[in-house]
């Protein structure tokens, strides 16, 4: 566990080493008001093929609360300072909600830097009633504090039978949401209402795979399998019976995802 010094705060990274040598690089960036622990899941199928470089972005986590606001470049630079900071030079990166937004900025901006973008549960652009319910949240928060957004994120987080099966999970992330500083949750979604990605898609040249959770209404299928057509050769993966955290409400389904992708790059470079 390291912190990176990043132009007055520090930014918190997490390296999980793989099980044999020689491994290649994948960088993890996690969604809005969680942390680098969301990706818990993943770690054991990951560090099969990979070592996990992951990060607490920006306002969460143990990373610093600069002041708001943020934009995608700011949250693109501090990816970059990470991998910078542990000799990354080349890496798949993926991604979840803000974390995949993320991707999409240092594959549009650093392709040099990326073997292949994963982008999970993510939009790229950010239409009028996408704004409007980011502004009725930071209103909510105005009022009520961050406890005033942990039902309503909860419910699209998770669907209603994982909510109900795995309580210990959802209290885990409804304490995130708590607890995260509120000028950290102002200044991504900052950059989130300033969305602009949707133009550039057809810019992004690295292998990408865009999966999106079946049930997720946050950011609907719909509108990633839109994002996939919109890139060459990318491909779109469907997470059965997931909400906007695909990756932890339907792990398996969404490991073997992105097994046969990773798998998929592997045999292109051989």
């Amino acid at each position: 566990m390291t912190e990176v010094a990043r132009g007055g705060f520090a930014l918190f990274a997490r390296v999980d080493r793989a099980t044999r040598p020689g491994a290649g690089w994948i960088v993890l960036s996690n969604s809005l008001a969680a942390d680098h622990r969301m990706w818990d899941p993943q770690i054991s199928a990951l560090t099969r093929t990979h070592n996990v470089l992951r990060y607490d972005t920006r306002g969460h986590g143990a990373s610093g609360v600069p002041l708001p606001p943020y934009g995608f470049d700011d949250l693109v630079a501090d990816a970059i300072t990470v991998m910078d900071a542990h000799d990354v030079g080349k890496a798949v990166f993926m991604g979840l909600s803000l974390g995949g937004m993320t991707g999409l900025g240092v594959a549009l901006d650093h392709p040099q830097r990326v073997d292949a973008l994963i982008c999970c549960d993510a939009r790229a652009d950010a239409p009028p009633p996408y704004v409007k319910g980011w502004q009725d949240r930071l209103a909510a928060i105005e009022s009520g504090g961050m406890a005033a957004i942990v039902p309503g994120t909860i419910e699209r987080w998770f669907g209603a039978g994982f909510r109900a099966s795995q309580p210990a999970i959802v209290a885990r992330f409804a304490e995130a949401i708590r607890t995260m500083p509120v000028d950290g949750y102002r200044g991504c979604a900052a950059a989130l209402m300033a969305l602009d990605y949707r133009r550039h898609l057809g810019r992004i040249a690295v292998p990408s795979m865009f999966a999106a959770g079946a049930n997720d209404l946050a950011a609907p299928p719909e509108a990633m399998r839109d994002m996939a057509s919109a890139v060459p050769d990318a491909r779109f993966a469907l997470v059965p019976d997931a909400s906007h955290i695909a990756n932890v409400e339907n792990a398996a389904a969404f490991d073997t995802i992105v097994g046969e992708f990773l798998a998929g790059l592997t045999a292109r470079q051989n």
